[in-house]
């Protein structure tokens, strides 16, 4: 435990020094180009390109007066000396100028270096997409284009000795500048009223490309907007919804803002409607007004007319019908305001785009919205970013607040809406206020973040927002399958509320690392704060009166005050008051369910008055070291099913009233060093299921009654080392599926985990016992006598050589588990039914050939065999195949390919031949993954680069979208300096794909390959790997291929 909770602080340690180390070397660097800047560094706002001598003293002097008194910034030549070409200066006065007029007279070709100038225009126009106007001055545009008349005899002067590459760009250039719907000077009665139209178009021009300061420092941006090009596919003539999602507070409206600015000026209307559901708010009268109110101000806005009034819904569709539109609806949280303002794809015309933010991803589906990007959470080292702009106008933290720049980072739990208001409310502050301030930030939250989370719960219904408070106070970050089984009776549907809570982003619901273990619940740490003040609030001067006490100042108030009832109290949680000697009394707290008192150190007694909470369900005493008796009075609490006193190494005995807890289904009594008997009287407890006893080194006997606890599954004493024999009346446990006795070094008469046991009795051969470990019995030698009806055998660390030949007489025998069996060095030889085998870190030479007449085998489980050097053919049933760290593993069966696994891992075993590795990736193709050293993504993936992204188009302009595609990917593991545990994570567009693919290697080059299905929107993909726990762990290459 010491280890790997030193392992945990060191790695912890590397990832804190290696984003400051990046961040340090920021500060040396270029920062980061905002999208306000992403277009070009501007100098000029209009290049002219003219021949002087038909303009420079008429047309040009004027409109060059006009842009003056317009404030517009001409470049001026007039200190360039011309020669045969233009020179540096000229081509940056180009580039460097953010519209390009050319002004086309007769002799403009007689010049070339007029026509050089146009060639470098036209380039600036297709790499830079510089704006270029065209002004046709008493001369034809079709002239210009084929070079015929007048100007095309001035051209063909010019052409005269020229190299055919020149002739041949002049033409080109002239071409494309002539299909420029420009200014024709012959149109225009009045010159003066031309110039002033050209004036009024290139500030009009100047006006919408600026660049906005709104988005300056928001880090990460330029990535949301390369994401987001797949999903808005601003080519397409299609009217595609694009939803944004995300929980509150993390950038939703700020990405849809960036969005908004840098494409309305593509679209003939354009309007960002903000804030919806705060502004908008569900009015008292019908759903047909609201709708009517909502259109009303949608109409508005999109044509900036005040007070539209409307009578029907049919007005916005007429109107928009025909019209390309951009259209962000900020912050929905009803399907009302999407159908009064965007109700369907055909209310717009060819082209428009219709953005839409939310926190509830379920209402984008009930609008069947299929092209969603979900906004992740920043990296660490972004969020510092974010914290820094704010509380230090720059990336980086001062010198000497690094350390308290990361711990405020960390409480905003890497949230920009609360990086952005603790940034901002301690700018400027000293250090010493600081330091003052983060005691408060951890158990308080801001007025403005609250204000924005407290909409997303007023949403939800009563059940709902009472689930939301429950995972709040006490189940944040706990598997899912206990959430569902503490509140199964608090809730009609406690799985569905947590689905609700998702789809709103109030929570997520992840999976472990390895991808097979529960579902965890996890809630972001400000909404955990929220949903805690929400239960502050219940009752702020008398905390008795709420549904819950978490805070442990509140609850010392309330305990010492006897003033102040606690009759409504259903849960209680002391955890970790490690000052807590005893509880005072109890009398009132007649509604009390739960009573966690975790790792209370001191507390010495419970006070007897702990019988009156006759509705007491579960007592968590776990780790209370101090803890030396429990007040007979415990045996009042007959309701109570779930007692935790694990770690209570001063409880000598439990009260003879313990056989009073009727409804008891688990006892938990780990660890209790001191704990020498159990009372008779747990007999009566006959509704008790699990029986944990391990570790309780100073029980010496079980009492007999123990066989009447005839519905006890789950009877564990591992590590009782002063057990000497169990009783007969175990025999009576009918229904006992689970029998555990590891390292049980006194027991002679029985079985697990006993270091001087040799032998088993016929005493276990139990017809319900189908679970037996036998763990850390390093003397056992013979195989033990067990029932032939056994199901799972885990025989591990023993002494045992061989099975014997009967073994294979035992008919329901499924799960077979020999793993540091350091002795036995033949391969098993089993049948029947077994479909899991795991004999890893074993001397076994060989798997012997009979393995491919174990017709039910799943699962083969053979790491750390170090002596193993081939494998043999396998049975077409086996599925799983772990071969990590076989380091003299060479061969494989030719047969190997025709197998169909779900899962290959030969981690670390870098003597396997060529031949080896080839028939791994060939089978691998069928895999749902597979991992083995290798160097170089292999030609079977269509699409390969270098680094930890690909980016694929789909062939077939014909394709309908969403589109469920299943892709075959593999990844190359870079370099590493130590050994790590990978969890990689795979995007499509910036939208997470949920693949399971986990394992363990050491620093050298490995591939993952493993498939997965995903639903796209856009032929334009873009892949992205990384992985999880160490996000920067370097991908050395990728490869993707499309399956049919």
């Amino acid at each position: 435990m010491v280890s790997s909770f030193f392992i945990t602080i060191l790695a912890a340690a590397i990832c804190f020094f290696m984003i400051f180390r990046k961040i340090r070397s920021r500060r040396q660097a270029n920062k980061e180009i905002d999208p306000s800047s992403l277009s070009h560094n501007w100098t000029h706002d209009v290049f002219p390109s003219f021949r002087g001598e038909d303009v420079r003293r008429s047309f040009l002097s004027h409109i060059q007066k006009e842009f003056e008194r317009k404030g517009i910034t001409p470049f001026n030549d007039n200190g360039i000396k011309r020669g045969k070409s233009i020179g540096p200066e000229l081509i940056r006065a180009i580039r460097g100028s953010k519209i390009a007029i050319i002004l086309l007279s007769k002799n403009y070709a007689s010049s070339r270096w007029c026509l050089d100038e146009l060639v470098e225009i036209m380039k600036c126009r297709e790499e830079l997409g510089q704006t270029v106007m065209a002004i046709f001055y008493k001369v034809d545009p079709s002239d210009v284009k084929k070079q015929t008349g007048y100007f095309g005899e001035v051209f063909k002067k010019t052409c005269a000795g020229k190299s055919k590459e020149d002739i041949r760009r002049w033409r080109q250039a002239l071409e494309k500048v002539a299909k420029i719907a420009g200014y024709h000077s012959n149109r225009w009665d009045n010159e003066a009223a031309m110039i002033e139209e050209i004036v009024m178009d290139v500030l009009k021009e100047l006006i919408n490309n600026a660049p906005s300061s709104d988005f300056d420092g928001f880090v990460g941006m330029r990535a949301h907007m390369k994401k987001m090009e797949p999903l808005l596919l601003l080519g397409s003539e299609e009217v595609r919804m694009i939803g944004i999602w995300g929980p509150s507070g993390i950038g939703k409206s700020t990405i849809a803002r960036v969005l908004f600015s840098q494409h309305s000026s593509q679209f003939q209307l354009s309007v960002f409607m903000p804030d919806i559901k705060r502004c908008y708010p569900r009015l008292a009268y019908s759903e047909y007004n609201k709708q009517l109110q909502l259109q009303e101000e949608f109409l508005s806005s999109i044509f900036n007319q005040k007070d539209i009034k409307i009578h029907h819904l049919g007005v916005a569709q007429d109107r928009l019908k025909d019209k390309r539109v951009l259209v962000v609806l900020d912050d929905v949280d009803h399907l009302v305001q999407l159908d009064a303002m965007a109700k369907a794809t055909g209310w717009f015309g060819p082209g428009s785009r219709i953005i839409i933010t939310t926190q509830d991803k379920q209402l984008l589906r009930a609008h069947r919205i299929n092209h969603i990007y979900e906004v992740d959470f920043p990296r660490y080292d972004e969020a510092l970013e974010i914290f820094c702009m704010y509380a230090f106008g720059q990336k980086s933290p001062y010198d000497g607040f690094e350390n308290l720049a990361w711990e405020v980072t960390r409480l905003a739990g890497r949230l920009p809406l609360g990086l952005k208001v603790m940034g901002s409310y301690l700018k400027g502050r000293p250090e010493e206020e600081w330091r003052k301030e983060l005691p408060r930030l951890r158990t308080s939250l801001d007025g403005d973040i609250e204000s924005v989370l407290e909409f997303s719960y007023n949403a939800l219904g009563a059940d709902d927002k009472e689930l939301f408070r429950y995972i709040a106070c006490f189940f944040n970050n706990v598997t899912r399958e206990k959430v569902e089984t503490h509140l199964a009776n608090h809730f009609p549907n406690v799985s569905q509320g947590l689905e609700v809570l998702a789809e709103r982003s109030l929570i997520s619901i992840t999976t472990s690392y390895n991808g097979l273990t529960p579902e965890d619940v996890c809630m972001h740490d400000l909404l955990a704060r929220f949903g805690r003040e929400i239960v502050r609030r219940q009752s702020l001067y008398d905390p008795g009166q709420r549904q819950f006490l978490v805070n442990a100042q509140d609850i010392c108030k309330v305990l010492k005050n006897d003033t102040l009832t606690i009759r409504n109290l259903k849960w209680m949680d002391l955890s970790d008051s490690k000052n807590l000697k005893e509880l005072p009394d109890l009398s009132t707290a007649t509604n009390l369910c739960e009573l966690k008192l975790r790792y209370c150190s001191s507390l010495v007694k419970l006070p007897s008055s702990i019988g009156n909470a006759t509705k007491l369900l579960k007592l968590d005493l776990s780790d209370c070291w101090s803890l030396v008796e429990l007040p007979s009075s415990i045996g009042n609490a007959t309701k109570l099913l779930k007692l935790y006193l694990s770690g209570c190494w001063s409880l000598v005995e439990l009260p003879s009233s313990i056989g009073n807890l009727i409804n008891l289904t688990e006892l938990d009594l780990r660890f209790c060093w001191s704990l020498v008997e159990l009372p008779s009287s747990i007999g009566n407890a006959t509704k008790l299921l699990k029986l944990d006893l391990s570790g309780c080194s100073s029980l010496v006997e079980l009492p007999s009654s123990i066989g009447n606890l005839i519905n006890l599954t789950e009877l564990t004493l591992s590590r009782c080392s002063s057990l000497v024999e169990l009783p007969s009346s175990i025999g009576n446990l009918i229904n006992l599926t689970e029998l555990t006795l590891s390292w049980c070094s006194s027991l002679v008469k029985l079985l697990k985990g006993c270091s001087s046991l040799e032998a088993l009795p016929i005493i276990i051969d139990m017809e319900s016992l189908d679970t037996l470990y036998l763990t850390g019995c390093k003397s056992l030698k013979t195989f033990p006598v067990i029932s032939t009806k056994i199901k799972s055998l885990s025989i591990i660390e023993t002494a045992i050589e061989e099975i014997p030949s009967s073994f294979r007489s035992w008919s329901r025998l499924e799960d077979l588990r020999m793993p540091y069996c350091e002795n036995l060095a033949e391969f098993p030889h089993v049948f029947g039914c077994i479909t899991e085998l795991e004999v890893s870190n074993t001397r076994i030479q060989e798997i012997a050939p009979c393995v491919k007449e174990m017709s039910r085998l799943q699962r083969l489980v053979i790491k750390g065999c170090t002596n193993l050097v081939s494998l043999p053919e396998l049975p077409g049933s086996l599925r799983f195949l772990l071969a990590e760290n076989c380091e003299s593993l060479e061969k494989l069966d030719c047969s190997f390919y025709k197998r169909v696994f779900d899962y290959l891992l030969f981690c670390n075993c870098f003597k396997l031949n060529q031949e080896a590795r080839d028939l791994i990736i060939k089978t691998s193709i069928s895999t749902k993954y597979a991992m083995l050293p290798g160097e170089k993504v292999p030609p079977y993936f269509t699409h390969r680069t270098n680094g930890s992204s690909i980016s694929v188009n789909l062939i077939g302009s014909d394709t309908h979208f969403p589109l469920s595609l299943r892709f075959k990917a593999c990844v190359l593991t870079g370099e590493q300096s130590y050994a790590m545990y990978w969890n990689l994570n795979c995007c499509i567009n910036g939208v997470k794909v949920k693949v399971k693919i986990v394992g363990s290697i050491d620093h050298s080059l490995h591939l993952l390959i493993f498939k997965f299905e995903a639903e796209v929107s856009s032929s334009e993909l873009l892949f992205e790997f990384k992985s999880v726990r160490f996000p920067t762990c370097e991908i050395g290459g990728c490869g993707i291929r499309i399956l049919i």
